[in-house]
């Protein structure tokens, strides 16, 4: 997301708190398969993802005079989301990584597919044996691209905790793979 996007968000959140209800729409169109990546990330089924994405932009509408605009709409929406992923999965107990989704590159040779499943299952392996706090540090920062600080607005983990969880995820993953990498699986 790019600066303009952001000003155009608190613009956005400007007249709908101002009555313009119905822009709430231009939010849900730009940020919703965002949230509903983080519930599939934690649900792993597509009901209680569209369940949770429904939950979050409720949340969102409901709280949006709350929203300051001191932090980027998005950041502020990603904690209200990543909060209520966490109280469900606090009920649940569960918690999946976003390496675990399920893309197909097309154009792939039935040789490159096999190798990339295995290579895609030796990291999902790898990612589920990490601590969730890692997993979820590092989700946040490979796969929805959030800065550390938006990470700790998101997660409440200060800013040092989370680059030593993602610096120790990191070399955890590369420990587990090493021998992947080296062309045989330890």
């Amino acid at each position: 997301m790019n600066k303009g996007d952001d000003f155009d968000d608190k613009m956005i959140v400007a007249e709908v708190v101002a009555g313009q209800k119905e822009l709430f729409r231009l939010l849900v169109n730009r940020h919703e398969q965002s949230v509903y990546g983080m519930g599939l990330s934690f649900f792993r089924n597509a009901e209680d993802a569209s369940d949770f994405t429904q939950e979050v932009f409720l949340k969102v509408f409901s709280n949006l005079p709350r929203f300051e605009g001191r932090s980027r709409f998005s950041t502020w929406l990603y904690k209200i989301a990543y909060n209520t992923a966490v109280n469900r999965v606090t009920r649940k107990k569960e918690y999946h990584s976003l390496a675990e989704d399920d893309s197909v590159i097309d154009g792939d040779t039935p040789e490159r597919a096999m190798l990339r499943a295995a290579i895609r299952e030796a990291v999902l392996e790898a990612v589920r044996e990490l601590p969730e706090r890692y997993r979820i540090c590092v989700d946040l920062f490979f796969f929805y691209d959030r800065s550390y600080q938006e990470i700790e607005a998101i997660t409440g983990y200060p800013v040092n905790t989370i680059k030593s969880h993602v610096f120790r995820a990191k070399k955890l993953l590369r420990e587990r793979l090493k021998g992947f990498a080296e062309g045989g699986i330890e």
